[in-house]
């Protein structure tokens, strides 16, 4: 996990993945942990939504 932000009262963590492997288990143990209402990845990868993980492109991490 590299970041945390606050949205509407709520902690929302999020992971950065820059390489072709996308897993990240440090995200995994803390929404295991803390159950967030979703985590944010940005990666290589288009706009998506599996897990209660939204998936960002790189490109659009200003749109978070």
């Amino acid at each position: 996990m590299d970041f945390i932000i606050q949205r509407d009262g709520q902690l929302i963590p999020i992971e950065v993945k820059s390489a072709d492997n996308t897993r990240a288990k440090s995200l995994k143990v803390y929404m295991d942990t803390y159950k967030p209402a979703y985590a944010i990845k940005l990666s290589a990868k288009n706009f998506g939504f599996e897990d209660n993980k939204k998936i960002v492109p790189l490109y659009a991490a200003f749109c978070i």
